[in-house]
Order: C-alpha cells, then sequence, then structure tokens
C-alpha cells in the first residue's frame, strides 16, 4: 500500500500561550477523516522547537490524492495533555506534492490563523511526500538513503511510543474501511502517473515547473499557503550609536541637529589666499597652487597663471579615521613644464589644530609666513584655517574629501553632496474656441479644411479638422498642458489647412508667451477668451519687408489660463510625497518634521566588474519638492555616509523614496554611461509613530529580466516629529488632493499623459543641475513606468484583493462554523446574543461600534514595530516567471522575436478567457435578479409576486421580533436539521433566465 510521509522538522516564533511568555508545542496531522490524526512528541517551554520526526499515513487512493488536503496543527500542551491551545496550522493540498522523495525539499510555512480573531505568528518546516512501494521497503531504506534513523529513533522514545499506539488503531480501521465499499479501489498502478507517467488523466497545470509553495491545483488554490518571504528580504532593527538614541538629544524637537547618525571627525584645511608671493622663474612670472599632505592624501588647488597674490578659496576634509601622520605639510609650489618649483611650506601639528563644534562660527583664518627647505621664514604668505570638526560643518558638502583623492578635478563635483528642487509645475489650460478670415494659399481654393496644432516645448496637441471647407472654423476644444517656473517658454499655435492626405499647409501662426497667461486660483470662473491676429509665417529673404506689405486679418478666438488650484502630479498617487498645489496661497500649514539619516551600507554587490569589482555608491531621497543627494564613496562594499536631512511634513498621508546608485560618472569618460540602480526604500510616513525613532537595515531589491536580486542593505534612522496635533488629525478628514481635483476633475487618461509629462519636464530640470541628477536616476525614483502592463503585477494586484476578501471568507467560515455546530459553546452564545438584539434593537449598533471598539484595542498589543519596506512576496517578484520578466522589461513597442511575441499572446488568451469566463457568470447572476420581476420567464415572476404578497400579509399582521427570531432560528438551526441539497430559494434562483443563451 503507498504510503504519505509527513516529516516535522522545526518551528519558529510560535505565540507564548502559558502565560509566561512560553508554550509547549506539539503538531497534530490530520490526513484522512477515517484514520486517527497522528502527533509529534510535546517540546516544553520552547517557542523555536525541533522535532525531527516522521508521521506515516496509508494512502488507500493514491488516484485520489491531489484531490485531499493535508491539516498541520500546531497546538500548545497546556495540562499534560488534557487541554491544548491552538497556536496555528497549515493546510497543504495534495496537489502540491512532488512526486518522489528524491524531489522533495524543505519548506517553511507560515502559520494561519483558525479564525477571524486569531493571534497568531510564527512558521513551521515541513518535508511531505508520497513512497509508492511497501511501508515495510520504505523504511529498511529510510536510513540509508537518508543517513537518519527513521520513526525508531531511539531520541524520540515518548514520540515512538505514541505514534506505535496509533498506527496500530489505525490499521484495524483501514481493514474496516476496505470491507465496506462495493466498487473496487483504483489500483496502486493509477498512483504512478502521479509522478510522471500518466496514462489515465491529464497532468496537473504545470506542476513539473512550479518550485514554490503554491502549486495546488485551481480549486484548491485559494486555501493554500504560500511560503513566507525569503529573511534575506527582510527588514534588520539596528541600534547605532546616534546622539538621538543616547539620550544627548536637547529640549528643541525640532532643531536642525545631526543627532540621528554617527558622528564623522574630519581635519579642516581652509586655503583662502597668499601674497607677496616670490618670483621663481627667470621670466619673472610665477603659476602658484598649494598642495596639502597628510600622509599617503595629497589635496592639490588649481594653479592661477602669473599671479603673485592668488586667491583660491577651497577646502580640504581628511577623514580621523584614515589619518596616517601627525603632522600636515602645507606647500606653495609653482606649476613648471618640468618639475614644479617648491615656493614655501608651513607645518601643523595636529595635536595642536582647534576644535569647532557647530554652531560655533567658522574659524577665522589667520596669515602664516611661509619657510624654505632649511625651515627659514621667507618672503610670502598664506591665508589658512585649520581645524578638527565634523560631518555637521557647514563647509563639508563643497569640501574635497580625502576618500575622494583618486577623482579628476573635473569630475569632483559628480561626488560631492547637493539638495535639489524640482521646479514648480502648473496646468496650462488652452481652450481654442473657433479661427476667423482664413486665407487660403490657393486663391482659386473656396475654402480652407482647417485645424490647429498647440505646441508647448515638446508637447503637442492636434484638434479635429473642422469638417465643412470655409473661411471660418469653429472647434471649441480644451487641451491642458504642463508648464514649469520660471515661466520663459512660448505657447505657439499654429492653424493649418488639410489640402490632402498627408500635405498641409499653414495658414497662420501665433506666439504667446506663458508669462502672459493670467492665473486661476479657484473655480469660481474662466478667465475671458480674446481674439489674438494670426501672422503669416515668412520663409527666404525679404521676409521682414513682405511682413509690411501683407495685410494679415485672420484671427483665433483663445482662452488661456494656468491652474494654480491643482497639484501637479508628478509620481504615482499611490505613493505621493506631495499633495499641495501649485498656489503659495493656497498651500496650508505644516503639520510636522521628517528627519532622515543616511548612515551606511553593507554587503553591496560589486557593480563595476570590469573595474575589479568596485562600487562607486551614493544615495538620493526624494520628498516633497526637495531631493538630496550624499556624497559618492570611492570603492566601497559598506561605505558609511552618515548624512542627515530635514523635509517639513504637510501631510501625514505620504511616502518618502530613498534611492542608492553606483556613479559611472567620475571616471572622466566623455561617453553616456548611466548610472547604475543599486535599489530603492519607500517608507510611508503614516505608518510613523511620531517621536519615536527608527533604527533598520533596508533590504536593496532590484528586479532585472533575470530575476530578483538583492544588491546590498541600507542602514536608514528616521524619526516623524508632529508639531501641529490638530491640524494633522484633521488632514484625515480633509480630501487627499486639493479641491480643484474634484470640482473640476480631470479625466483618468489625461492624467497619465500628464503625469508622463511632469516627469519629463522634472528629469530634464534636474539634469540641468551642476553637478546633473541625472535622467535615469530621476525616472527610477519617480517609476516613470508604473503604468506600464506586467504580469507578474497583475497577479500580485489579484492575491492582494483575495487577502482583502479573505476576511469576508473568514466571516462567512465563522457562521459556517456556528450553523453546524462545530464548537456548541460559542453557538449558544450566538443564539443568546441574536436572541438579545432581536428583543432590544436599540442595541445593535452600539454593539457593533463597541465590538469594533474592542478588536482595536485588542490589536494594539499586534502592532507594526516596523515600518513598511519592499515586500518580495507581494510583489511576486520572487518566483517570477523568466518569460514574465522578460515581457516586463521589454520595450514599447516590443523588440523581441515574432515567436516570442506570439507565445505571449497566446498566454493572454488564455489569461483573458478566465477572466472572460468569471466576468460572465457574474454578468449570468445579475440577470437572473433582474429578471424576477421582468416577467421573462412568466411561471417565475408570478410565483414570486403572489410569495412577495403572502409575506406582505405576514409580517404586516405578525411583530417584527417573531418574524426575526423564526428567520434567525432557522439559519441557525442544528445539522440534525439541515439536508446536503440546495435550499428551495437557491434553486428557485438558478432556476431564472439570463441573457447568455442570447450571446452568438
Amino acid at each position: 500500500m503507498a504510503k504519505l510521509v509527513v516529516e516535522i522538522l522545526d518551528a519558529s516564533d510560535l505565540m507564548p500561550k502559558d502565560g509566561q511568555g512560553s508554550a509547549s508545542p506539539f503538531v497534530e496531522v490530520d490526513f484522512d477523516r477515517k484514520q486517527q490524526p497522528l502527533r509529534t512528541q510535546t517540546k516544553h517551554k520552547d517557542l523555536n522547537p525541533v522535532w525531527n520526526e516522521k508521521l506515516v499515513f496509508d494512502i488507500d487512493n493514491p488516484g485520489g490524492l491531489p484531490n485531499r488536503t493535508i491539516d498541520v496543527v500546531v497546538y500548545n500542551d497546556h495540562k499534560g495533555g488534557h487541554h491544548k491551545n491552538f497556536l496555528g496550522r497549515v493546510r497543504i493540498s495534495g496537489a502540491s506534492l512532488p512526486p518522489s522523495e528524491s524531489e522533495a525539499a524543505v519548506q517553511r510555512y507560515p502559520l494561519d490563523k483558525r479564525g477571524l480573531f486569531s493571534h497568531i505568528k510564527g512558521d513551521i518546516a515541513l518535508r511531505i511526500y508520497p513512497v509508492l512501494d511497501g511501508c515495510s521497503d520504505f523504511f529498511a531504506a529510510a536510513p540509508k538513503e537518508n543517513g537518519v534513523e527513521s520513526v525508531e529513533s531511539c531520541e524520540h522514545d515518548e514520540g515512538e511510543v505514541y505514534e506505535k499506539k496509533t498506527k496500530k488503531k489505525k490499521e484495524k480501521e483501514v481493514r474496516t474501511f476496505h470491507s465496506v465499499p462495493t466498487a473496487a479501489a483504483a489500483p496502486p498502478p493509477v498512483f504512478a502517473g502521479f509522478g510522471g507517467n500518466y496514462q489515465a488523466r491529464e497532468k496537473p497545470v504545470a506542476v513539473e515547473q512550479r518550485t514554490d509553495f503554491a502549486r495546488a491545483g485551481p480549486a484548491v488554490a485559494m486555501q493554500m499557503q504560500i511560503p513566507r518571504q525569503n529573511p534575506e528580504f527582510g527588514l534588520v532593527e539596528t541600534r547605532p550609536p546616534v546622539a538621538a538614541r543616547m539620550g544627548y538629544r536637547g529640549v528643541d524637537k525640532t532643531a536642525s541637529t545631526y543627532d540621528l547618525v554617527e558622528q564623522m571627525h574630519y581635519l579642516y584645511v581652509n586655503v583662502v589666499k597668499a601674497r607677496n608671493l616670490p618670483v621663481m622663474d627667470i621670466s619673472g612670472s610665477l603659476d602658484p597652487y598649494v598642495e596639502v599632505k597628510l600622509g599617503n592624501y595629497k589635496g592639490v588647488t588649481k594653479h592661477l597663471e602669473k599671479n603673485q597674490n592668488p586667491v583660491w578659496n577651497q577646502i580640504f576634509a581628511f577623514s580621523k579615521e584614515r589619518l596616517q601622520s601627525n603632522l600636515i605639510e602645507i606647500t606653495v609650489k609653482d606649476k613648471d613644464i618640468g618639475k614644479d618649483d617648491i615656493v614655501g611650506k608651513v607645518f601643523f601639528d595636529l595635536s595642536e589644530v582647534p576644535v569647532r563644534v557647530p554652531p560655533d562660527s567658522p574659524l577665522a583664518p589667520q596669515w602664516y609666513k611661509l619657510e624654505d627647505k632649511r625651515g627659514m621664514k621667507m618672503q610670502g604668505e598664506v591665508m589658512l584655517a585649520v581645524w578638527m570638526g565634523t560631518q555637521a560643518d557647514e563647509c563639508f558638502p563643497e569640501a574635497w574629501h580625502s576618500d575622494a583623492y583618486s577623482v579628476s578635478p573635473e569630475s569632483l563635483a559628480h561626488t560631492r553632496s547637493k539638495v535639489y528642487f524640482s521646479p514648480k509645475l502648473y496646468y496650462l489650460r488652452v481652450n481654442i474656441i473657433e479661427a476667423q478670415d482664413l486665407v487660403p494659399w490657393d486663391k482659386d481654393r473656396g475654402g480652407v479644411n482647417a485645424f490647429a496644432k498647440i505646441q508647448l516645448g515638446i508637447q503637442v496637441k492636434v484638434t479635429k479638422p473642422f469638417p465643412a471647407r470655409s473661411m471660418n472654423a469653429i472647434w471649441n476644444e480644451e487641451f491642458i498642458f504642463v508648464a514649469s517656473e520660471p515661466l520663459e517658454d512660448f505657447i505657439i499655435i499654429t492653424i493649418e489647412d488639410r489640402v490632402a492626405p498627408g500635405k498641409d499647409e499653414i495658414l497662420g501662426r501665433i506666439i504667446i508667451p506663458v508669462r502672459d497667461v493670467p492665473y486661476r486660483l479657484d473655480h469660481a470662473k474662466l478667465p475671458d477668451p480674446r481674439w489674438f491676429n494670426l501672422f503669416m509665417p515668412q520663409f527666404g529673404e525679404g521676409g521682414a519687408e513682405k511682413k509690411k506689405e501683407i495685410k494679415f486679418a485672420s484671427k483665433v478666438h483663445l482662452r488661456l489660463c494656468l491652474e494654480a488650484g491643482y497639484h501637479v502630479l508628478d509620481e504615482s498617487t499611490h505613493f505621493s510625497s506631495d499633495l499641495q498645489p501649485s498656489a503659495k496661497l493656497l498651500k496650508k500649514p505644516s503639520i510636522g518634521m521628517l528627519e532622515v539619516g543616511i548612515l551606511s551600507a553593507r554587503n553591496l554587490l560589486p557593480m563595476k566588474g570590469k573595474d575589479g569589482g568596485t562600487t562607486d555608491a551614493y544615495c538620493v531621497a526624494k520628498y516633497g519638492n526637495k531631493w538630496i543627494r550624499t556624497r559618492t564613496l570611492l570603492d566601497s562594499l559598506a561605505p558609511k555616509w552618515n548624512e542627515q536631512n530635514t523635509w517639513e511634513v504637510y501631510d501625514p498621508c505620504t511616502v518618502i523614496t530613498i534611492g542608492v546608485f553606483d556613479n559611472c560618472q567620475i571616471t572622466g569618460s566623455k561617453d553616456d554611461s548611466k548610472d547604475k540602480r543599486i535599489g530603492k526604500v519607500r517608507i510611508r510616513l503614516s505608518t510613523l509613530e511620531t517621536d519615536r525613532i527608527y533604527t533598520h537595515y533596508y533590504p536593496l531589491l532590484v528586479l532585472s529580466p533575470s530575476g530578483l536580486k538583492k544588491h546590498g542593505e541600507l542602514q536608514l534612522a528616521l524619526r516623524f516629529t508632529c508639531t501641529a496635533w490638530v491640524n494633522m488629525v484633521a488632514q484625515y478628514g480633509r480630501p487627499l488632493l486639493p479641491k480643484m481635483h474634484y470640482v473640476q476633475p480631470i479625466s483618468v487618461l489625461h492624467m497619465d499623459g500628464l503625469r508622463h509629462q511632469a516627469m519629463q519636464i522634472v528629469a530634464q530640470r534636474l539634469a540641468r543641475a551642476e553637478p546633473p541628477l541625472r535622467r535615469e536616476v530621476v525616472e527610477y525614483m519617480l517609476d516613470v513606468d508604473y503604468h506600464m502592463w506586467s504580469l507578474r503585477r497583475s497577479k500580485a494586484n489579484f492575491y492582494r484583493i483575495m487577502s482583502v476578501l479573505s476576511g469576508i471568507t473568514a466571516v462567512c467560515k465563522l457562521y459556517n462554523d456556528i450553523c453546524n455546530w462545530r464548537n456548541p459553546v460559542t453557538t449558544c452564545l450566538v443564539h443568546v446574543l441574536f436572541l438579545i438584539l432581536v428583543c432590544y434593537p436599540e442595541l445593535i449598533l452600539p454593539t457593533v461600534f463597541f465590538y469594533l471598539f474592542v478588536i482595536g484595542v485588542w490589536n494594539y498589543r499586534y502592532r507594526p514595530r516596523h515600518p513598511p519596506h519592499m515586500d518580495a512576496r507581494l510583489s511576486q517578484a520572487e518566483f517570477a516567471h523568466p518569460d514574465e520578466l522578460m515581457e516586463e522589461f521589454d520595450t514599447f513597442p516590443t523588440t523581441q522575436p515574432s515567436e516570442f511575441v506570439r507565445a505571449r499572446y497566446d498566454r493572454l488568451r488564455h489569461v483573458a478567457g478566465r477572466v472572460q469566463t468569471v466576468a460572465g457568470d457574474l454578468a449570468t447572476q445579475g440577470e437572473r435578479a433582474q429578471a424576477i420581476l421582468s416577467w421573462r420567464d412568466p411561471r417565475a415572476t408570478a410565483i414570486f409576486i403572489i410569495f412577495s404578497l403572502i409575506c406582505a400579509v405576514f409580517i404586516y399582521v405578525t411583530p417584527f421580533q417573531f418574524v426575526a427570531v423564526i428567520v434567525g432560528l432557522y439559519l441557525l438551526r442544528h445539522p440534525r436539521f439541515r439536508h446536503k441539497m440546495p435550499s428551495v430559494p437557491v434553486n428557485f434562483f438558478k432556476r431564472l433566465p439570463s441573457k447568455s443563451d442570447m450571446l452568438l
């Protein structure tokens, strides 16, 4: 007889149930209702128990194994086996089992709840597989194949005795069971098809190809568990030695201090200028520059030609961790063709360097006499300031850093930390109404087939051609563009004549500066339209003279306005960081402050494999219109930035995005090499507690065509401080977007196009800064391709919907358990509560709201203690199919070969067919509901209206409480008074006609 082996290895992070912060767990496995459940031994006082036991079940019908389920339940042994507490369960489909022991792998399953209000946590490791041959052969071969003892292990004496007893009882039940049925049981050869030699029935869909737990068949897939996310993709809480955690914080909670990062000490050398330098060349000229040397690190200023009184104003910063000498050597040199001449030197001892702590004022530079090689004072002085400080110094971002000593001066700007601001954006509304007195080029034509083309920058919109050929055209079409400050662009409106397909002639043009367009702050009234003169475009020489001779009288009627009451979306509303209107007058006051400390990263992958496996990492953070960029740390897989930044918060329901990139611009090459993405993190502010410091390592996950990769971990420190509690609480009752989005909404289709244009404008503007924030960085931070089709993302959204509906499923299951008297005590309590609410209906709403209050208070203990992060399991990225990823990262339009596109189309047709079937079933049920009173089935409608009349009379003459009690007791009746056949109302509804038979 075939066997089913359930190996129970261990469990972790179980819920304490003994009232002393621990539990005594054991596992009970139920495979067949006709067989007695088997259990493991009890592990006393252990929340992370290890069993390593095998439980073996007989399979009476191997062919039906895919249709069965295996229930694995973890209990707490409360009173020596007399009482047990529920710790969680896992329900596994037989269709998800591997075909043999050799293909079985250890899987970790999260423990599921028993009911809606259960509080369960932890997971369990299982290995389940069928055995085809006899039980005796299996036990004989197990020690040889696996190298471990089987169920008769001497380590588990207690479990062995218990299992032998249950096996004897089980065998008796099996013999009795096989004597009852008249039909022959399925022969053992049918089970061979479960592995791969299927001839009796079809193979399960994709059983061979799936490697995750969701290998169950479609009938039971929604009841199955999904393996827990890889621990490498989770958060790691840290306790770095920052001042805010160590209690050094001052009284003022909104002070901009560096208390969320570790202090990093630097030696600063400010080279200001020099005077009266001696001439070194025979020609009587001097090209001076300064060299600052500390051990092996050497910083050099720019050289100034023919200048004996040069001014440099350049600051050098040497990390204290890398100090290799106790002496600072500052040398003034003369730039020469061969060897540079030494003008003079100045030396400083580190022990005599003063310490500066902000907010102290900057250290005043002083004049120092230059010394020659013999240490004698000579002609010339240099103005210097040398001090020991931290990264809180105001000169830190602009200083030359010792860790960038190998970077050329031209590329040095790409390594510095900077703050950027997105341009202020407006929606420009253009309503082109009509045009009059249009003159065609060919006077013989009786009229023109005119259309208008509106252009703002790279944005172009075209009206429909006026259908009639005449000298006047009426369109009355409205277009919306995205404009940015400073309003330097021009609106170019061109009226053209459609002479023939593909041939257009320009009839006139007008250019309007955007700065001349009036603003509109609310929905009260649009600006009045205006008539504008159209000018004929001139070509060739003498255009100006011709313009004076031609009297051009064509006009165009326009209404223009800058919509300052909208918020121009440059990122998705699901994770937007700014929801304020464009007009400054309409902006609300801030409610708090967000402080983010970018501490460090670890375990970064080498991004420049060709250059010996290096990574030059920097971070970019975006919240609102403020972007910050940290300095680039060269050739480090564990960089430490320790930079802190602050943002004002206007709405708590916003998201901050922090990305990590590899700098590819510091090599000095002229080719357009793009910065490589290492990963990013999104954190929603509403999930953070106020005044609490969060310090975690966040996984840097990047999805590529080859699959999901972890590129390292980023350590962040966050604190959200509320300065206006009343305003913050009031924000939860206000609309998410400004008023104009609801009074005069913009369609979703137009909003997607406007968002894309806004992203392009922001990327173009930030790319013009110095150093530029490159386009690929901005697009990655703003998720420019978020709206593109992705089967992986569609599956993730589907599972999100099923997770939301799981609460309704749990309520229905609870109702079914009550109706079937699974727990008699609970069912009796529900009957009593039902009768009380029927007798006192005024208690229904207070009971419901009080119940919600109790649930919320009870769940407070289990609230999330960590901020959210990128979830690989929720995103369906961990086990995404390579073909799905290749489709997701394909260009638009596609560049793949035709056979790949055909396979995608066939797969899409298959998925769409299922969706079509579900949509048809939903439509059928709705049409049946409509058919009740539509007399499509005259007999059914007559039956229903007569029944409705009887019910109306009965309910009218009968007290409502009596009717409610009768209906409630009927629905909650005991299973003894139920039968398996469908009820009369269900049968009546299913017999109603639908329109499915009318489809072609």
